[in-house]
C-alpha cells in the first residue's frame, strides 16, 4: 500500500484526497519506484480543475524523484537500487510509491539531491525544449519570458545567462522582479505597475524581441504579440491565467508575419531517447553550477491542498516540493 493523492471529480483543492492504494509488481516496460520528493506544477492544477480532463478517479502529480525498487521485463536503462527522477505520464507522482512506465524515468546523478530533482524535472526540461528544440536560441538573442520568478522562469533566467541570451522577464512584484534579476534576467518588468509592451520597446530600442515564451496565457498573450520583431516567434506553453482566446491568422500577418506555436512538454518527452537526452542536458546544467535549483517552499504530502491554493494565488516563488 502507498499513500496517494487522487481526485474523484474535478474542482478545487479541497477535492483532492489522500488514500491508500495497492501497487503490485511492475509488468513489462514498467518499474516500481519509492518517492523521496514530489514536484508541484501548474499542469497539476489544470488536471485537478478539469481544464486538462482525466478519466476519474485518477491520481495526480507529474514529477518525482526516488529509488527504483523493482523493474519489469524489457527495462534496461534502470535497475533496482538506482536513483531516478522523472516528469512523465500518466499522473500519479503525488504518492509514496507507484508502479509506472519506465521509458520516461531517468537515472539521477549522485550529486543531485532528490528534492532538487523533483523540483527541476518538469520545469527544467520545459526550459530545455523551449531554448533548444522549439526555436533554438543563440548567443545574443532576446527573449521575453513571462512569470520570470516562477519555477520555470527562474530556471530560464539562469539558463539564458549561461548561454549569452538576453532575457527580459515579467513578474507581479518588485521583490519577484529582483529575484529574477538575481537569477540572470537582464531586465524584469513589474506588470502590475507598468505596461510591459512600451517597456519592452524601450529595452530593445524599438526592435522588439526574437521570441516570447508565455506560460501565463490569457492575460499576457495579445500584448505579447506586440513585443515581437517581424518574423518573431510566439511560444505559448501554459495557461496560468486561463486559456488563450482563438487567434486570427491575419493578426499574425498584420503584426509582422509572426510565428505561433502552442507546445506541451510531453510531446517532446514521448520519445525515450529524446527524453533521456533532455534529462542529461538538464542534469549537466545543474552539476556545472550554471543552473541552481530554487525551492521556494515545501509541504508535507498531506498538505497538498494548501500547496495548490498557494500556487494558484501566485504566492509561491521558485519551485514547490511535496514530501511523502
Amino acid at each position: 500500500m502507498a499513500r496517494t493523492v487522487i481526485i474523484e471529480e474535478a474542482g478545487g483543492p479541497e477535492n483532492m484526497k489522500l488514500v491508500d492504494r495497492e501497487m503490485g509488481e511492475p509488468g513489462p516496460g514498467e518499474i516500481r519506484i519509492t518517492h523521496k520528493a514530489c514536484g508541484l506544477n501548474f499542469i497539476d492544477v489544470y488536471q485537478r480543475t478539469g481544464l486538462y480532463p482525466l478519466e476519474l478517479p485518477h491520481a495526480l502529480g507529474m514529477e518525482a524523484a526516488g529509488i527504483v525498487e523493482a523493474v519489469g521485463e524489457g527495462v534496461t536503462h534502470l535497475k533496482p537500487g538506482d536513483r531516478a527522477a522523472y516528469a512523465a505520464t500518466p499522473p500519479g507522482a503525488y504518492s509514496e510509491a507507484r508502479v509506472m512506465p519506465a521509458a520516461q524515468v531517468c537515472p539521477l546523478p549522485d550529486g543531485i539531491p532528490f528534492e532538487d530533482a523533483a523540483a527541476i524535472m518538469l520545469q527544467g526540461m520545459t526550459v530545455e525544449y523551449l531554448f533548444h528544440r522549439v526555436w533554438p536560441l543563440k548567443k545574443g538573442d532576446t527573449v521575453l519570458f513571462h512569470a520570470a520568478a516562477g519555477g520555470v522562469g527562474l530556471l530560464a533566467c539562469q539558463w539564458a545567462r549561461s548561454e549569452g541570451v538576453t532575457l527580459i522577464g515579467t513578474a507581479g512584484t518588485d521583490e519577484k522582479c529582483q529575484l529574477a534579476l538575481d537569477m540572470g534576467a537582464t531586465a524584469c518588468i513589474n506588470y502590475r505597475d507598468r505596461d510591459f509592451v512600451p517597456e519592452v520597446e524601450k529595452l530593445t530600442d524599438g526592435a522588439g524581441v526574437d521570441v516570447v515564451m508565455d506560460g501565463v496565457g490569457k492575460d499576457t498573450f495579445d500584448a505579447s504579440l506586440d513585443c515581437l520583431k517581424p518574423l518573431g516567434m510566439m511560444i505559448s506553453f501554459g495557461n496560468a491565467s486561463g486559456p488563450v482566446d482563438p487567434v486570427s491568422l491575419l493578426t499574425l500577418a498584420s503584426k509582422g508575419s509572426l510565428k505561433l506555436t502552442r507546445t506541451t512538454l510531453f510531446t517532446f518527452l514521448a520519445d525515450h531517447d529524446r527524453c533521456q537526452d533532455m534529462a542529461r542536458h538538464v542534469f549537466s546544467k545543474v552539476e556545472s553550477g550554471a543552473v541552481k535549483v530554487n525551492i521556494g517552499q515545501t509541504y508535507p504530502l498531506a498538505e497538498v491542498a494548501e500547496a495548490h491554493r498557494a500556487l494558484e494565488a501566485r504566492e509561491t516563488t521558485g519551485s514547490t516540493v511535496l514530501m511523502p
